[in-house]
């Protein structure tokens, strides 16, 4: 995706916060085996551990043959969006009508290295830490090959490690454009109240406090 310098992260820690507030649930894009058909799109939830991302899917799902030859794969997330209308975005003493629309949204998207787990003891491994991520407040059995109840759903599912090589993300609220225009257009969401308008708002409102006017920011050294 295109990251202007202005939509960028501030650092990792941005980016990290936001996944963590905004949950862990995003779009895996496979390569598909055969380049006239389009790549493999899967929903689904995904848990950070240290360096990797883990996941599983069903046993009978079609992306095997896929992810287990790509090289790379992309786990992207996306959330906080808005549709920012051309009468919000008008240049100052020109006509409303004249403004040019644009979507607001925060993006993280991962860029990994696949490795398949069949071993039973492995994909119990991966189903304890999701739990342990998605269910802190544990009421679950034990995962564990051979063992009821989960023991014997391990079949019926294989397990991925997804090795991060690179991490994309992107935070777009009009940073580039004046102090003025943002404080309004957060005020314009805030009173729209549609669909995720509000976390929009607060992402503009936290961004605008963490860099402020963009070219004085980006001349600090």
């Amino acid at each position: 995706m295109l990251i202007h310098p202005w939509d960028a992260a501030t650092d990792s820690a941005e980016w990290q916060y936001w996944l963590a507030a905004t949950g862990r649930f995003g779009m895996l894009a496979v390569n598909n085996l055969d380049p006239a058909r389009a790549p493999l799109v899967l929903p689904l939830h995904f848990t950070v551990a240290g360096d990797e991302l883990l996941i599983h899917l069903a046993r009978p799902n079609p992306v095997w043959p896929h992810l287990e030859a790509a090289a790379e794969v992309r786990l992207a997330v996306t959330g906080d969006y808005a549709y920012i209308p051309t009468y919000w975005r008008a240049k100052a003493g020109g006509p409303d009508e004249d403004g040019v629309p644009t979507s607001y949204y925060a993006a993280v998207q991962f860029v990994c290295r696949p490795t398949v787990v069949d071993d039973p003891q492995g994909k119990a491994e991966i189903l304890t830490a999701q739990l342990a991520d998605f269910q802190p407040e544990g009421r679950h059995a034990a995962v564990a090959p051979g063992a009821a109840p989960y023991g014997r759903m391990l079949p019926g599912i294989r397990g991925v490690r997804l090795a991060l090589l690179r991490v994309d993300a992107k935070f777009k609220y009009d940073d580039a454009n004046p102090v003025e225009h943002r404080q309004r257009v957060t005020g314009h969401l805030e009173q729209r109240n549609h669909g995720l308008d509000a976390g929009a708002a607060a992402q503009q409102r936290r961004r605008l406090a963490a860099i402020g006017d963009w070219k004085t920011h980006r001349e600090r050294p």
